[in-house]
């Protein structure tokens, strides 16, 4: 069971609700009234608990990621069958493979840096990527290390971090997700 385990002050709940608010808007701006609506509006929900969480605690729970694992790409096979986009669906499961594999790497060579839970995390990013096709793929994969490196240059500046400090990396591969959600 997923439990959060310190409440949160009324302008952190506040930015939670506006930020939710804000995904479910894009994603449904974004797809209108189609098959694939449900799996997106299932990213952005678990993408708004998995930063606060991140970004809280240092770690992205499995008691979330792994049902995630199962739910999106349940959700985009009902997609590609009602719609018969059958190579979108061979392209999520693809996605999901290629980024959790890159994942992994990463985490062998550089155990500090990337965790288990942004591994599995990848995988779930991948599917949702790698449905939309190559390049929101790439856009998503790659625009996570781009945000990361914009919040980490803009942590140091601010002196909230020092170059010996850890920032989640999770809530950066959702904005990046998002990125190539967004500009499919």
């Amino acid at each position: 069971m997923l439990r959060i385990r310190r409440r949160f002050a009324l302008p952190v709940r506040a930015t939670v609700t506006a930020s939710t608010g804000l995904l479910i808007a894009l994603v449904v701006w974004k797809f209108g009234v189609a098959w694939e609506l449900p799996a997106y509006l299932y990213l952005a929900l678990i993408t708004v608990v998995l930063s606060v969480v991140d970004i809280a605690e240092k770690r992205l729970p499995n008691a979330l990621v792994y049902p995630s694992m199962i739910v999106l790409p349940v959700l985009l096979a009902f997609a590609a069958v009602a719609s018969g986009a059958w190579p979108a669906l061979l392209g999520a499961l693809v996605g999901g493979a290629a980024l959790f594999a890159f994942y992994f790497v990463l985490a062998l060579i550089s155990p500090g840096g990337i965790g288990m839970g942004d591994v599995k995390l990848a995988a779930v990013i991948g599917f949702a990527l790698g449905y939309l096709g190559w390049t929101p793929f790439l856009v998503g994969a790659f625009g996570a290390f781009l945000v990361g490196g914009l919040v980490s240059l803009v942590a140091l500046a601010l002196r909230r971090v020092t170059l010996r400090s850890s920032i989640p990396f999770g809530p950066s591969m959702l904005a990046g997700a998002f990125l190539g959600v967004l500009l499919a």
